[in-house]
């Protein structure tokens, strides 16, 4: 299935949960904020929130520092 994910296009397996995307793009959970089609997902729910086919997903990493 394709979804774009922060403007870019990629694929994935049908029923790939947030927690999947996630470690296939070698993010720490911990670290990011994921939006599906404008609506926040829970960290709580990352492995059970499933993506779908067309999805628009923005991943916003965070930086600490100072």
């Amino acid at each position: 299935m394709h979804v774009i994910i922060n403007g870019q296009q990629k694929d994935f397996a049908p029923g790939t949960t947030v927690a999947e995307l996630l470690r296939q793009l070698d993010l720490e959970p911990i670290r990011v904020a994921v939006e599906i089609n404008k609506e926040l997902v829970t960290r709580s729910t990352f492995d059970s929130a499933q993506i779908h086919d067309g999805d628009q997903i923005e991943v916003v990493t965070f930086v600490g520092g100072g």
